[in-house]
């Protein structure tokens, strides 16, 4: 099984919250686990936030965004995904950064985890393979 993973999922992994474990078994039965190439950004972003509510340290931040990156086995570059994703966050009227999750687990016939309801939704209406 190909698997997408967005940032949402990765936390709920990285910090074990309710769907972690769910999430993590996914991800170890996983053939290829693969993420846009904007995913480096975001979890490093999305744990910065964490670090500035002082949820985590400074060490305990790094070392969370290096383990989320070693979540994922291949990064994808975005600028194969633009136009589609572009396409299809105006059609959705949805953030075109979950749109690039979205558009390459359907070009590679992947799941997408993810702990984002309206993403979810979305790929439901798109026949894409999620798991949530």
């Amino acid at each position: 099984m190909i698997t997408v993973l967005d940032v949402s999922g990765a936390i709920q992994v990285l910090l074990q919250k309710e769907k972690g474990s769910m999430f993590d078994e996914k991800i170890k039965n996983s053939s290829w686990v693969i993420a846009p190439d904007l995913y480096v950004s975001e979890i490093s972003n999305v744990l910065w936030k964490y670090y500035k509510a002082k949820v985590i340290t400074h060490e305990n931040c790094i070392h969370l965004v290096e383990d989320g990156l070693d979540l994922v086995d291949d990064f994808i570059d975005v600028k194969e995904l633009w136009k589609e994703s572009l396409g299809e966050g105006i059609k959705n009227n949805h953030s075109i950064y979950d749109m690039y999750y979205a558009i390459l687990a359907r070009r590679n016939d992947a799941t997408l985890i993810t702990n984002d309801g309206a993403l979810a939704d979305i790929c439901k209406e798109l026949k894409i393979s999620i798991c949530y």
